[in-house]
């Protein structure tokens, strides 16, 4: 589940139709996910639970553990996964832990989705708002964000240090809204996991769905829970991104 996988095609989404036509008035900004978003991180995220779950004596099933855990900040998730709740310095203990293993697995691999950099560029040109908004602890988003580069093209970055809860609650997206000065319904998420396409929902704006994690099928088989979605993409150089600069 959480290695790379590409979309057999990828075209407007939501009822087949272009994104200008989606039912969405305007567009100001773009709020990105990072892992599985910007950057291709997840298999390495899982490598390191892998490495991390024998030794609390966990056994998880893959696919069953990435749909309730990705978009959740590491203080929701390992209290669920060890079924206590955990003092604060265990806590952190066992996030440091696991993170610290996740950024030494894939900092050799540190590197964009193909397209980011070109598309943020355009973003930048065509004066739209743009903002990161993802689980994340502070280490990870500079790893990625400072390690490529990246950060001077947001405005607002929103982690999992900055919200009570993680996706698919929608605190996260509406944060990086606020931030941005942009109403919800003017905003576009680009998201690669179920929770976050549902933290986008809840939170009244449209998707573009990365498909490193989910195919187009699996975003399809989410029925109305995917209305909101208007792409289905395998990566930032994508065609179909074209309709977003031609949105009202």
């Amino acid at each position: 589940m959480l290695s790379t996988r590409k979309s057999p095609c990828s075209v407007g989404f939501a009822g087949f139709t272009p994104f200008h036509v989606a039912g969405i008035s305007t567009v100001r900004a773009f709020i990105f996910d990072m892992d599985g978003t910007l950057a291709d991180t997840m298999p390495y995220h899982q490598l390191a639970w892998d490495a991390l779950l024998p030794d609390l004596g966990v056994t998880i099933d893959r696919d069953e553990f990435f749909r309730w855990s990705a978009g959740l900040t590491n203080r929701e998730i390992f209290p669920r996964l060890l079924g206590r709740d955990i003092p604060v310095a265990e806590l952190t203990a066992l996030s440091e832990q696991k993170e610290v293993h996740y950024r030494d697995l894939y900092r050799p691999h540190l590197r964009t989705l193909p397209g980011v950099v070109p598309f943020l560029e355009r973003t930048l040109n065509a004066g739209y708002a743009r903002a990161v908004g993802s689980a994340a602890p502070p280490a990870n988003l500079d790893l990625v964000l400072d390690g490529l580069n990246l950060r001077h093209y947001f405005q607002a970055i929103v982690g999992g240090a900055d919200v009570a809860r993680g996706k698919p609650d929608p605190e996260i997206f509406l944060r990086a809204a606020e931030r941005l000065g942009v109403a919800p319904k003017d905003c576009v998420v680009f998201e690669d996991a179920p929770a976050g396409i549902e933290a986008a929902r809840r939170a009244g704006m449209s998707c573009v769905v990365v498909s490193t994690t989910l195919d187009r099928d699996q975003v399809r088989a989410m029925g109305k829970d995917a209305a909101h979605v208007v792409h289905v993409i395998d990566d930032f150089t994508d065609p179909s991104l074209e309709s977003l600069f031609s949105a009202p």
